[in-house]
């Protein structure tokens, strides 16, 4: 079975500032080619921390300035969303799209819908050693 590392995936963390605000930070997640199942060609694969998932869907995800409930992985699965942090800096995020949502205390962020509904996502329980594997960029 072999563990070479191929490539990464990306994705974005918005985290608390120091000031209590909160900020977006790129990372990445070494990816490895392995066998993941018998019989199964070796595939990139990279690992998430997790503890227990949520399917979300909604006709609209529009927000006032909220905080994360709990660090949590967020998978773009269909429409897009527009995340704003207090600094002003804003950024879409869309189908395929990896988010890491670690603001659990502080001044959150705000979530706009883009586009025609519904919105789907995944969200992943994610415990505070899940971005140990990230690189940072």
């Amino acid at each position: 079975m072999s563990t070479n590392a191929v490539e990464t995936l990306r994705y974005t963390k918005i985290e608390t500032t120091a000031d209590g605000g909160s900020a977006f930070v790129d990372g990445r997640i070494e990816l490895s080619v392995r066998e993941v199942a018998t019989g199964v060609i070796p595939q990139a694969v990279g690992e998430l921390a997790s503890g227990g998932a949520l399917f979300v869907r909604s006709g609209e995800f529009d927000s006032a300035p909220h905080t994360a409930p709990a660090r949590q992985w967020v998978v773009m699965l269909r429409g897009s969303v527009e995340v704003t942090v207090t600094s002003g800096e804003k950024r879409v995020f869309a189908p395929g799209d990896l988010l890491l949502a670690a603001d659990v205390d502080g001044l959150g962020h705000r979530t706009a819908t883009l586009g025609d509904p519904p919105f789907e996502a995944l969200y992943i329980a994610a415990p505070e050693e899940a971005s140990a594997p990230a690189v940072p960029e």
